[in-house]
C-alpha cells in the first residue's frame, strides 16, 4: 500500500507542478523598442566620407607635381 501512495504522490507532483510553476513565473512582454536615430551616425560619416576624399585629392596633387 506504501507503494501505491508514493507513485501516486510523483505522479500527482509531476503532473501539477508545472502548472503552478508557470503561471507564478510568467513575466510582463518587454518594453518596445525605442527609435535609433539615423541623422546623427550618417551625418558623421558623410563627413568623414568627404575629409577622406579631400585627402586623397590633396595627396594625389602632391604626387603628380
Amino acid at each position: 500500500m506504501t507503494k501505491y501512495k508514493i507513485i501516486l504522490t510523483l505522479t500527482l507532483i509531476f503532473l501539477f507542478v508545472p502548472f503552478f510553476v508557470g503561471t507564478v513565473a510568467g513575466q510582463p512582454p518587454p518594453p518596445p523598442p525605442t527609435d535609433i536615430p539615423i541623422d546623427g551616425g550618417l551625418s558623421f560619416l558623410l563627413a568623414a566620407g568627404v575629409a577622406y576624399g579631400a585627402k586623397k585629392l590633396y595627396t594625389n596633387k602632391e604626387i603628380e607635381e
